[in-house]
């Protein structure tokens, strides 16, 4: 048979092909919608929560740090069991644990049984998530469906958290708080059925070396180490002895780890997806970007609650211009131009409107307009970290092997997950510092019950405004970094490089297009 009709053939089995990996797209985005929205759905419903299951005030932070710990503490591990098992299978696991956990806690009748089912809700999780953007990683291979599927997911995980307030604000208004955790159950019934029916995991992709038990014991320690030190040091302070245990702990681990994946034949996570510049790059800024979001969630909550007076479904929809900016920033602006553009090209700038957008945040003060500066503040920010995320996301896993995808991508989510719980320990360490001096100074001057009312309000938002200078400040150094270390070119200029080689990617014409396309090696994918 001659070279044109083997091309022939070859272009004629591709649209079933790709129907099926859009089909698959949408069950995926679907459970990333579900673990996104329950990372801050489940915020609104607390106080209620709190109150029925008669959790004290000191324990009510677990019912979001027992989450946190187990996903950020699992990822590696889940990644690699992802890789071991195949992806496919990890996503459908993940699925069913996450659902059967999400019901236990919507049935929860006391404290145990709450924070017991919110642990499986993210070692579940730390399994699913990077399944789901591993399998991506192997099903979308061409730049320009790698673009358009990537805009489509970016703007889910970036704008999926706003949205779970808003879910959340309504559930917990009109229904009860166990529905908060009760509507993940047909989420993963129905992404769990699309996936088993649709998915075709490519073959060749499984990573079936033996587990590397030193590694996740190490891993998993070191990060939890790390997660709770932040979370510790939000309520007890940075010098406080077991803050400190619990760094110098998770220092100690992770270097260990290190150590130890240098010289196993099978490691957790090999060096070589996070020695390379570009992913090294993404995975930096990503977190960076994480730290200063983060924390920007929980005051605009508050400030549009407590100081403006927003319900709780107000404040869902004020969170509105954010999810439009985040959609418009991944599709229109990212999806368009990342086979245009170099990835830097689209993540520094985008960070770079997102520092703005934070540095207007600064201006808050207790009258401040919504209109006048909220808006604009959070179409930017949206904007911004729509378009950044998107090639971020994308770059994920550029130049690693199939088999490393898993990994790669569990990386990802350990960056954001790790930045997620220093954000919020940082910036409201931050935040509660600067309202105690500013209270300090200025209650003395307010003698009438409005008038301390009216102090203590702004303390709070002076607070608010410390911590956001200093989110601003981490904005424009994820900027800089994203300017500086990625490098890589647009995708279709840079072939892959095999996992251990040493050169970075390298450019190629129309041949090594073709090449690469035959053996289904993800030149960009998260």
């Amino acid at each position: 048979m001659s070279e044109t009709a083997l091309s022939k053939g070859r272009h004629a089995q591709r649209p079933d092909a790709d129907n099926r990996r859009w089909r698959a797209l949408f069950f995926i985005a679907l459970a990333q919608l579900m673990v996104v929205l329950d990372a801050t759905i489940v915020n609104i419903a607390l106080p209620s929560a709190q109150h029925d299951l008669g959790i004290s005030d000191g324990n009510r932070q677990w019912v979001i740090t027992a989450y946190a710990l187990a996903f950020g503490g699992l990822l590696l591990f889940g990644g690699r069991i992802a890789d071991l098992w195949g992806r496919k299978r990890a996503f459908v696991t993940g699925l069913g644990g996450f659902a059967l956990a999400s019901a236990v806690g919507g049935a929860a009748q006391n404290e145990v049984m709450m924070l017991s089912a919110r642990a499986l809700q993210g070692a579940f999780g730390a399994l699913l998530a990077p399944a789901a953007l591993s399998l991506l990683a192997v099903m979308f291979t061409d730049a320009k469906e790698r673009a358009k599927a990537f805009g489509i997911y970016g703007a889910i995980a970036g704008g999926g958290g706003a949205v779970g307030l808003i879910l959340g604000g309504f559930l917990t208004e009109y229904l009860d708080w166990r529905w908060t955790f009760f509507v993940n159950v047909p989420f993963a019934i129905v992404a769990a059925a699309g996936a088993f029916l649709v998915i075709r995991e490519p073959a060749g992709g499984r990573n079936r070396s033996p587990l590397d038990i030193p590694g996740v014991i190490m891993a998993t320690l070191g990060l939890v180490s790390l997660v709770y030190g932040f979370t510790h040091a939000e309520s007890s302070g940075w010098t406080d002895p077991v803050t400190l245990g619990l760094f110098v702990a998770s220092a100690v681990l992770l270097v260990a780890f290190g150590l130890t994946e240098s010289k196993v034949r099978a490691p957790l996570l090999p060096l070589r997806v996070v020695a390379d510049r570009n992913r090294a790059g993404v995975y930096l800024s990503l977190g960076l970007a994480i730290i200063g979001m983060f924390g920007l969630f929980l005051f605009l909550t508050y400030y549009l609650q407590v100081v403006k007076g927003y319900s709780p479904v107000e404040t869902g929809f004020a969170f509105l211009p954010m999810i439009a900016g985040m959609i418009t920033g991944s599709t229109q602006i990212g999806a368009r131009l990342m086979t245009r553009v170099a990835p830097r090209l689209l993540m520094g700038p985008g960070f770079l409107a997102a520092a703005l957008g934070m540095l207007l945040l600064t201006q808050l003060a207790v009258d401040t307009s919504y209109a006048g500066l909220l808006l604009p503040a959070m179409l930017l920010l949206g904007l911004g970290m729509g378009t950044a995320f998107m090639p971020a996301m994308s770059l994920a896993t550029h130049g690693v092997e199939p088999r490393d995808a898993g990994v790669a991508s569990a990386m990802v989510n350990t960056s954001q997950q790790v930045g997620g719980a220093i954000g919020t320990a940082l910036l409201n360490t931050i935040a509660a510092s600067a309202t105690g001096s500013y209270l300090a100074g200025h209650a003395a001057g307010a003698t009438t019950g409005p008038a301390r009312q009216l102090v203590q309000l702004q303390g709070m938002v002076h607070g608010y405004t410390s911590a956001i200078w200093v989110a601003t400040g981490i904005l424009l150094l994820a900027a800089l970094i994203a300017l500086t270390f990625v490098t890589t070119g647009r995708p279709g200029t840079g072939a892959p490089t095999a996992a251990g080689s040493t050169g970075g990617a390298t450019r190629y014409g129309s041949a090594g297009r073709e090449a690469a396309d035959e053996v289904q090696v993800p030149v960009i994918a998260h």
